[in-house]
């Protein structure tokens, strides 16, 4: 999300984000491969002119912090890993407005952008289900309040 009123160019980035990560969802299905998901979201951002930050990726979930398998934002679709019914990951998209590359600040924890553009990024987890794609962090809809 964009803190107060975004510009067009920030505006554009985070829907791009969040689209790219949409599009990751998608290839999440039981017999498509990891890089199913990563060809995706590269080729959709790639498509609007941002670059896909390598130096991270998403991951499987389970009993540890960033288990694995990876799950890179580009890939080859067809490689990597089978996804199969039951495999819960994390697929989090990371964009960049210039060039791909980041770096680690002295604080060891900021991360920012080798050439001072802006960044965004976005994440969901995922079971993959027989019927295909289940997406855990959705938040729920507000309810409605109705009036007597």
């Amino acid at each position: 999300m964009a803190c107060g009123d975004g510009s067009p160019e920030v505006l554009r980035l985070i829907e791009t984000t969040e689209e790219a990560l949409r599009h990751g969802i998608e290839a999440a299905r039981p017999g498509n491969h990891i890089g199913d998901i990563g060809e995706a979201v590269q080729t959709f951002v790639e498509s609007h002119g941002y670059a896909i930050v390598r130096q991270y990726v998403g991951h499987g979930i389970g009993r540890d912090m960033h288990e694995l398998p990876q799950v890179p934002n580009y890939g080859r679709a067809g490689a990597g890993n089978l996804l199969k019914a039951g495999i819960v990951i994390a697929i989090e998209p990371m964009v960049n407005a210039g060039g791909a590359g980041v770096h680690v600040l002295e604080d060891q924890w900021t991360v920012v952008t080798d050439d001072g553009k802006l960044s965004c990024y976005f994440e969901h987890t995922v079971a993959i289900t027989p019927a295909g794609p289940d997406v855990l962090t959705l938040r729920p809809a507000p309810a409605t309040v109705v009036s007597a």
